[in-house]
């Protein structure tokens, strides 16, 4: 149900139709207009919370408008009941009803027309397309924002009117009911017309794509960004747009499902999406030589197709998981990886990806990650450590998360630390999303932490000044004022409208980023570096409480490769007691962590190594696995990435060249395959392919 409130709003939306035919049949007025309201607000509720039952209602055929009906015929089954079938209201109960059941089929088509007509073949941000298309603004929120509900709830007014009419026997007040739910649903239907005829209508398809491949052959992308997945796998895409905006030739984004355009961050990065195979394969791309690819997804051969592109599968985080080296991967022309490691996982794995396609690039996403400077050692520092296990994943492999066995464990041992060090606890969102024991485990840490903190802002040892944290909070609420105030507004109506309007404001998202490093700094600087936190919003970013601490605590996910760009020492649980070396055999990320057994005995190990760097027995070894897992520090990340486009850029192009070479010796009816002998094809060192076909 998603909370307790929307199970209440349930139980009483399904126990209101019975007690509605008991209130009915009695028949008791008050009672039915009782039951009548507790149903119509809860199936308001309901609804506004988009919650799961209504969801599935309607696959049982107890959808929205069967539930308005039978409310509207027990309503009838009232009046018959009264005694008031011979009555005027009750014919005209009846002629209102199927009058307003008449208005729906037009509002109904009228609304998919509209929906229909102004969903694009290609929606897009960060394109021009004002100016080679004119796209008429959508029609008012009001009308198509939730249209089906809000047309089926203009009966209130004649529900309640025929009530109050059978309550007062007097049919006037029931035949003004009647009068003004049918003028009201006839308004709302010709107010739509408008917007199914002459200019307001949105262009046709093929006018939307020529104005986008007008546009592709001014920009002329290079590289493209490729996409598709589901609304969970936004993030995936989301990680590398920092990237394509860094990048030295002209970068494009193409995606294949609107759910992920609506929910990818914000880009000066020009964004196309194209829903439709054979509107892709038809889009000019004729200058893009280099195609990156952040999943293996079967949509990702409409793109795969295209010759005169290189290909590159740059995938979305560095782990030790199988599908870090999933066979489909021999279909790219370059695997890209972080570092050695991602290299030696193919080779090991032996799925067919040759070491020669293999290119280390590093991370770039981990660019903001800080790395342990001499100042976090100073004498009177006192050390960070943060907390941030991942979730209890979809099994109940002890192994997934420390939170059920040693979550506790490693935060009491962390609060009793003599020297003192604070806690900072960053679970993953998910957290007890499907465990009620990883849920009450994340509940009683939260206790704990919380309780540490009020007894630490107790104790007199710990001092703070109140007037720089009165100035961090001020200068907190005046950045949020300004997010808030640059956020809104946002809202572009509905696709249509998005695409026409939806080139960014460059001042305004470098603003937007600036004030969110401002907000960053506020918040950290709000309260005593001495304070244990509970963090489990989207801010702080987790990489910003990587740079204010000086150890972690994790699991075995990602996370814990990202913190290794720090060269903090770290900790990794072993929930599954395998063993520190078995552990370390089957986890490339740990083999440089201190290793902890459910009980966090050997906290005590990296407490020490925090305390004192040139006695941490680790340091060695971290350096050697973060080259190891991410690639060398110099040059940079976004170097090599760079470095790797414009070097398999020059290779397409050269293929390119060689093809029209080719094409040129065979003369202009000869396939290109067939122009040269098929020896001749490692002049250029690429072959067209035609063999494999």
């Amino acid at each position: 149900m998603g909370s307790a409130a929307e199970l209440a709003a349930a139980v009483l939306m399904l126990l209101g139709f019975p007690c509605l035919m008991l209130a009915a049949l009695v028949p008791s007025v008050p009672a039915f207009a009782a039951a009548a309201a507790v149903t119509y607000l809860a199936d308001h509720y309901l609804h506004r919370r988009g919650s799961y039952l209504v969801n599935r209602l309607s696959k049982v055929r107890a959808g929205l408008s069967i539930r308005f009906l039978i409310r509207q015929l027990l309503l009838i089954l009232l009046l018959a009941r009264l005694s008031l079938a011979d009555n005027l209201i009750y014919y005209g109960a009846i002629a209102c009803f199927i009058a307003f059941y008449g208005l729906q089929a037009p509002h109904g088509a009228l609304t998919t027309l509209i929906r229909n007509r102004r969903r694009m073949p290609v929606a897009t941000r960060n394109v021009d397309l004002a100016s080679r298309i004119r796209i008429p603004d959508a029609p008012p929120r009001v009308l198509t924002h939730r249209a089906a509900e809000k047309m089926l709830h203009l009966d209130l007014v004649a529900v309640g009117g025929i009530l109050l009419a059978a309550a007062l026997d007097s049919p006037l007040v029931g035949f003004a009911g009647i009068g003004v739910t049918v003028l009201l649903g006839t308004a709302y239907v010709l107010a739509l017309v408008p917007y199914v005829r002459g200019r307001r209508i949105p262009p046709k398809a093929d006018q939307v794509l020529e104005a986008v491949d007008d546009w592709l052959r001014e920009y002329r992308p290079e590289t493209v960004l490729y996409f598709s997945g589901s609304r969970d796998s936004a993030y995936q895409v989301n990680m590398w747009l920092e990237t394509m905006e860094q990048l030295d030739t002209r970068p494009l984004v193409i995606l294949r499902e609107r759910v992920i355009l609506a929910n990818l961050a914000p880009t000066t990065v020009p964004v196309v999406c194209v829903p439709g195979g054979v509107h892709l394969m038809n889009l000019d791309l004729s200058t893009v030589r280099v195609a990156l690819y952040a999943a293996n997804v079967g949509k990702n051969i409409h793109l795969l197709r295209v010759p005169t592109m290189k290909h590159v599968f740059i995938g979305h985080g560095d782990s030790d998981k199988l599908a870090s080296v999933n066979p489909f991967s021999k279909v790219y022309d370059e695997v890209w990886t972080a570092g050695r490691a991602g290299r030696d996982r193919y080779a090991i794995a032996d799925v067919g990806v040759r070491d020669d396609d293999i290119v280390e690039v590093g991370r770039p996403q981990l660019a903001p990650i800080e790395p342990r400077r001499a100042a976090d050692a100073a004498e009177g520092h006192r050390p960070t450590v943060l907390y941030a296990p991942t979730w209890e994943g979809w099994d109940d492999n002890p192994g997934n998360t420390s939170l059920l066995l040693a979550g506790e464990n490693i935060v009491k041992r962390l609060i009793a630390a003599d020297p003192p060090v604070r806690v900072l606890y960053k679970p993953h969102p998910f957290t007890g999303t499907r465990s009620a024991q990883a849920k009450a485990a994340h509940q009683r840490i939260t206790e704990l932490i919380e309780q540490a903190a009020a007894e630490r802002a107790a104790d007199p040892r710990f001092t703070a000044d109140t007037t720089a944290r009165d100035r961090a909070r001020a200068e907190l609420a005046r950045v949020e004022a300004r997010l808030a105030e640059l956020a809104g507004g946002g809202d572009r109506g509905d696709e249509a409208e998005a695409s026409r309007d939806g080139v960014i404001d460059v001042a305004r998202y470098e603003e937007t980023a600036r004030l969110r490093d401002a907000w960053n700094t506020a918040y950290w600087n709000s309260f005593p570096d001495w304070e244990h936190r509970v963090i489990t919003g989207a801010q702080p970013r987790l990489y910003d409480c990587f740079n204010v601490s000086d150890a972690m605590v994790s699991d075995i996910s990602s996370v814990v490769s990202d913190f290794i760009a720090s060269g903090k020492p770290y900790a990794v649980t072993d929930s599954a007691g395998l063993g520190a070396e078995e552990f370390k055999r089957q986890n490339t990320a740990v083999r440089a962590a201190v290793i902890l057994s459910n009980d966090a005995a050997a906290l005590t190990e990296l407490l020490d190594a925090v305390r004192d760097p040139q006695a941490d027995p680790l340091a060695g070894e971290r350096d050697e696995l973060k080259r190891y897992l991410l690639g060398p520090d110099e040059p940079t990340s976004l170097e090599q990435f760079n470095a790797a486009v414009a070097q398999l850029a020059r290779k397409a192009e050269t293929r390119n060249l060689g093809q029209e070479s080719r094409t040129v010796v065979g003369g202009p009816d000869v396939e290109p395959a067939d122009a040269l002998p098929p020896q001749a094809a490692s002049v250029t060192g690429e072959t067209d392919g035609t063999a494999a076909n």
